[in-house]
Order: C-alpha cells, then structure tokens, then sequence
C-alpha cells in the first residue's frame, strides 16, 4: 500500500505539541537550532521530561493571530500527507497568559481551522482540554467557558497533564458536567499512570480513552474496555517516548486490534515526538509488521471513533 497517498484521520494532537519548529523561532526571534528545546528525546526518563518540550510552544500562542497562524500550519501539514479529518486538542487556560480570554483563543484555534478547510481537503473539530493538575473548579471553569462553541467546531472535553499524580476521578463534577452540557467525552489514560486510571475513565463515562496502553496487562481490563465499546487514542512513537512500552516493537496495538478492540493511530504531538502520520503508518508496517487490511482496520476504528457528525462519518468512509 502507498502509505503517502493512503488517507488518514487524526484523533489524539495537540495543538500546541506540534507547532513548526520554525515558526517557534520566528515568533519568538530565536537564531539557530532550537531542536532539544522543543522535540523530545527518543527516549524520556518519563512523562513529566516529556511535557517539558511544550514551554517554547506555548510561549508563542499567546495572541490571537498567532494561535490562528499556527492552528492553519498544523491543519496545511496534515492536509499535505493527506488527512482527511483531525481533532486537534488544546487547553485554553494555557493560552491566557498576555490577557487573552476564552472567547478569543476558541475563536482562534476556530478561524485556523475554517481557513485550511477552505484551502485543502480537510476537515477538523476541537477537544477541549482541562489540566489535571489544576482545582476542579478550574476544569468546571473550562466547561462553563467552552459550551457556547459546541455545534460550532468544539466537539469534545478531555482531561490531560500528569496523570501519575492526579487521577482522572479528581474532576469527575467537571466531567458529569461536560456530558450533561452534550460534550463527547475522551480522558488521558493508561499513558504513564497504571491500570486503575483506565478502569476510573470508564466508570467517568468515557468514549474514547487517550493512550491506554497500562491495559496492555490486564486480559479483563481490556475485555472490559471492548464490552464498553470504549475506543483507544494510541500514539506509538510517543508511548516509546515516555516509556509507556520498554521497545516500539512491544507496542500493543495489534494484540489490542487483534483482540477487536477499536483501536486507532495518532501523532500525539507532531513536533514534540518528530512525527507525522505517515512515518506513523510506516514505522507500524516495518516494526509490527501490519498488513494493508490491518492499516484499512485502523482507517475504519477511525472513522467509527470520531465525534464527527454522520454525513462526515460517511464522506470519510468514501475517502478509502
């Protein structure tokens, strides 16, 4: 299969993980290399020195123009390896620190995406962010701040940052609150911390789980995970990275698709792990030996996992 022209849907990015080195040197008037400042090591002593590559980024999404110029950027870069579809995350309270308020970093990240659907072939919807390590009345904060936007590109509501220190359970009123308010539900879990993160984003109500891969251990965690019809956000080269599997090949994304688990593949962070979907896809085809009808599976959990509306649902079926 040509992997290059192969269609491809994003799931799991964060938007400010995967900002062009580039522009990160223009906006903030940096000369020379910049590569250990904002992309990781192949291998992280954990999660925590892994989360450290995102302060340059962030640093230049603190105006409107500049969040827009690079949401369209990562909107251009997945259109030109051909993703068809992308849900692209970020948590607004990180982008507040020049004065900047919902209203105006929503709408941002909102024009980004509207500008490169117009451009290209494409097309996009946001996951709001909450960050674990912040109150839950932070993250009720987020909900309250978000909802005007669903319907209008915000799709969905996630919880992200350390998870070994701060369980998903600790927002569960901010959670119950995002569901009543109609947003889809994804939660980071089972990325760096243990089993019971995933076994609390499934009693939270969670559709989709970001990462998951402390299930790989637990037959009855992930038979649970299926008979929830719960699908997984896996990212290889990123898991790699922050020490979620010891070697890529010990990645289990084909026992979990084996096992009929509606598993999918995704970037993470496009800049901050050095990838893009399609050296993704080939880097499963050399090192875990997937075949083309596993690379159609994963293609079909991805439409099937999206919080897309069902007429974009079925213009992505046609996209293969």
């Amino acid at each position: 299969m040509n992997i290059e022209n192969m269609p491809k849907i994003e799931l799991h990015c964060h938007l400010d993980g995967s900002v062009r080195k580039e522009t990160i040197k223009e906006i903030l008037g940096f000369e020379g290399d910049i590569t250990d400042k904002v992309i990781a090591k192949e291998k992280c002593e954990s999660l925590k020195e892994y989360l450290t590559m995102f302060d340059l980024p962030l640093k230049c999404m603190q105006t409107k123009e500049n969040i827009v110029r690079i949401t369209f950027e990562l909107f251009e870069d997945m259109a030109n390896e051909n993703v068809k579809y992308a849900e692209v995350r970020f948590a607004p309270r990180l982008h507040m620190e020049e004065g900047l308020d919902y209203q105006d970093i929503i709408e941002s990240v909102i024009e980004g995406i509207k500008k490169a659907e117009k451009k290209y072939d494409i097309k996009g919807n946001i996951i709001i962010i909450a960050m674990r390590h912040e109150d839950v009345e932070k993250s009720i904060e987020v909900v309250e701040n978000s909802k005007i936007y669903l319907g209008t590109k915000v799709i969905a509501f996630d919880l992200a940052g350390n998870e070994a220190d701060f369980p998903p359970y600790i927002h569960e009123k901010a959670i119950n609150l995002a569901k009543g308010y109609g947003y889809r539900i994804t939660l980071h879990a089972g990325e760096a911390g243990d089993k019971h993160n995933i076994l609390d984003a499934i009693e939270l109500g969670a559709e989709r789980i970001g990462h998951g891969i402390a299930a790989k251990d637990d037959y009855h965690l992930r038979d649970l995970i299926k008979h929830h019809n719960i699908s997984l956000e896996v990212c290889p080269t990123s898991n790699y990275q922050t020490k979620a599997v010891d070697k890529y090949e010990h990645h289990p994304i084909k026992m979990f698709l084996n096992e009929g688990i509606r598993v999918t593949v995704n970037t993470d962070n496009r800049t901050v792990s050095d990838i893009n979907l399609t050296r993704e896809y080939k880097k499963l085809v050399e090192k875990l030996s997937m075949t083309d009808d596993e690379l159609y599976e994963l293609y079909l959990n991805s439409v099937e996992a999206s919080f897309c509306d069902e007429k974009t649902k079925k213009e992505l079926l046609r996209k293969w």
